[in-house]
């Protein structure tokens, strides 16, 4: 079930979340399940799929944004180090950093969706 018990069981920092959604419940995991429908993860892999070191800190800097407004820690820590790598322009394999980002949102769509 798709509940503030199963955002804390996946890391989310539930409380700082419904902080910045004036702790409207409802609205928090409205939030939650437009974050990980976002189309950044799609420009992110892509971006980085393509060297497009632009388009990627872009992405990325929109994810920890969102990712960071409802404290969605397991999936903001490698966003906000790999948004860090990217605004300096670093030659560098961000594929890494990407797998643990998309295999953290597929961990949380599992959760979002599994009362639907």
């Amino acid at each position: 079930m798709f509940d503030l018990e199963a955002l804390r069981r996946f890391g989310a920092n539930v409380e700082d979340g419904l902080n910045t959604c004036v702790n409207n419940e409802e609205f928090y995991l409205k939030m939650v399940r437009k974050a990980v429908a976002d189309a950044s993860f799609d420009r992110l892999e892509k971006a980085v799929e393509g060297k497009d070191l632009d388009e990627a800190f872009e992405a990325a800097h929109a994810l920890k944004g969102a990712l960071g407004n409802l404290a969605i820690t397991p999936i903001l820590e490698p966003v906000v180090e790999m948004t860090e790598h990217l605004r300096g322009r670093e030659d560098m394999d961000y594929g890494p950093y990407l797998k643990t980002i998309l295999d953290k949102k597929k961990e949380l769509e599992e959760i979002v969706n599994a009362d639907v």
